[in-house]
């Protein structure tokens, strides 16, 4: 029996709920912690990240208008798919990372159980977060937590999978949409998660994920006007205080690094990062 030739793969990147080439046609090779080659991965321009941007600009009326109660069944959704192909991400993570199997195993757990936790908060954070008003005279006001708009994501560039997911699900639980840019070194596990959300109701457009140089991508980002938060969690490498001052050009709102053993460990904080607090005033019955 003749040997199966290698078929490399090319990873594409996700924007709008497709699957498209880089527009440049750029791509890189994704090595194994030993350095051998494993897959192509997609070179993402600044042209990818204003179609990025326009898809989750796009979606953002749609995913911030569904009930919290759906938003919270997407995510657990999502959560179901992604333990139906633990096996897969389980690989994926060894072959990037050189993590035993073991090791890669209890990241991929630990990013299920992260959906699982966020998604349980998309139908009470309201609750916790919002508050009735005390105000003196024939009127009250409540105070209730909204979406920021489309949230931009550089994702933790050491973590394969579990850092991405710590960045994008506390987005999207109040209805926010988001462009990730995953890790340069670990892209494989980002475009796999994006197959998940792809076959998870999550709608189109509501997560996109770019592959390549955060460095070359975030600038774009920061300064695109239709960015309304910039997450940069997994930033600490690069120039992050020029993302910064981008940033407040339009005035987006900015979270800066992360470092620790847990990067974006779950918490309501992360949620609040990304809302604005609306305040609704309503005249009191004198009958």
């Amino acid at each position: 029996m003749s040997k199966r030739l290698n078929v490399p793969k090319t990873y594409k990147l996700f924007i709008g709920g497709k699957f498209p080439r880089s527009e440049s046609g750029r791509t890189y090779p994704v090595a194994t912690a030993k350095g051998n080659f494993l897959a192509n991965a997609s070179q993402a321009s600044r042209k990818d990240a204003r179609d990025a941007v326009s898809a989750a600009r796009g979606a953002a009326g749609s995913w911030a208008g569904a009930t919290p109660y759906n938003r919270g069944q997407v995510l657990y959704r999502v959560a179901e798919v992604l333990e139906g192909r633990r096996g897969q991400f389980v690989d994926e993570i060894s072959a990037q990372t050189g993590a035993s199997a073991a090791a890669a195993a209890a990241e991929v757990d630990e990013a299920i159980d992260r959906w699982v936790w966020y998604a349980g908060w998309c139908d009470k954070f309201a609750q916790v977060a919002g508050n009735a008003n005390s105000v003196a005279g024939p009127f009250f006001n409540i105070s209730v937590p909204e979406p920021t708009g489309v949230v931009a994501v550089i994702a933790p560039q050491e973590s394969a999978l579990l850092g991405l997911v710590s960045a994008i699900a506390p987005a999207l639980v109040t209805g926010n949409t988001v462009v990730a840019v995953a890790s340069r070194q670990h892209p494989l596990s980002a475009i796999s998660l994006s197959e998940v959300l792809a076959t998870s109701d999550v709608p189109g457009g509501v997560v996109n994920v770019l592959t390549g140089s955060a460095a070359e991508i975030a600038p774009w980002l920061a300064s695109h006007p239709d960015v309304h938060g910039l997450d940069l969690v997994g930033a600490g490498a690069i120039d992050w205080v020029e993302l910064q001052i981008a940033a407040a050009e339009t005035l987006t709102r900015v979270l800066a690094p992360e470092s620790g053993t847990d990067v974006a460990a779950p918490s309501l904080q992360r949620i609040a990062a990304f809302t604005e607090t609306k305040t609704v005033w309503h005249t009191k019955s004198l009958l």
